[in-house]
């Protein structure tokens, strides 16, 4: 039986393993369900989390139970794994489109964020044509009953409102984290988009170089045959 989303209000753990889970459902679907110490890893990564955590064993068990109760996440039952793996049941209990669960998730696991942020970081989860469509995402959230998620009051200095799930509670206001050094989760680019093209860089010199050297073989050759 599912608990009514009015009963349910999650802790920081527990919104940090509900956001995993929901993360790699989408993202690795070849990989999930999650084992325990794969969803430890997922919640303690240090990119696309804000503020990163080092979640033990027991943190992420009791989060866990605790989740089960509240009809949302739970262990799965298969033959073919020795292991316990988990899942979340988020679809069961609010009944999500894809791009309301994509902007969820980031919020989970990333908290408040501007609409061109959300844009950005649901990209491997949901690709937003323009902003008008997160916009009409988050307002959906905001007219669930109770409401999902709110806009938050905007910084000083800052040209674009926030907003944040509220599965935790009721949020009022949010002061952004302080810097320490090197972050990619300050950075418009997630790390995966970084790698991508880190990637597709490195894939194009390769390209070039086969080319020149190509270009090389070939010039070699038309002076050896005028010869």
């Amino acid at each position: 039986m599912n608990i009514l989303p009015n009963n349910i209000l999650l802790n920081p753990a527990e919104a940090r393993v509900l956001g995993a889970l929901i993360e790699k459902d989408i993202t690795t679907p070849d990989y999930y369900p999650l084992s325990l110490n794969a969803l430890i890893n997922a919640c303690n990564q240090k990119s696309n989390r804000e503020p990163v955590m080092n979640l033990d064993e027991d943190t992420v068990r009791l989060a866990l139970r605790n989740l089960n109760e509240k009809g949302l996440a739970g262990m799965t039952s298969s033959a073919d794994s020795r292991v316990a793996k988990y899942e979340h049941r988020l679809q069961e209990v609010f009944n999500f489109n894809r791009r309301e669960i994509a902007i969820l998730c980031v919020l989970l696991l990333r908290g408040p964020q501007t609409p061109g942020e959300l844009r950005g970081r649901t990209e491997r989860m949901h690709r937003f044509d323009d902003l008008s469509e997160v916009q009409s995402g988050l307002h959906n959230l905001m007219q669930r009953e109770p409401p999902l998620a709110k806009v938050l009051p905007r910084q000083p200095g800052t040209k674009e409102s926030r907003y944040m799930h509220l599965l935790s509670g009721e949020v009022e206001t949010w002061e952004p984290p302080a810097p320490s050094g090197e972050d990619v989760s300050t950075n418009p680019l997630d790390m995966e988009r970084i790698a991508r093209l880190e990637t597709e860089v490195a894939s194009l010199q390769k390209e070039i170089a086969d080319l020149r050297q190509q270009f090389e073989d070939l010039r070699t050759e038309f002076r050896m045959t005028r010869n």
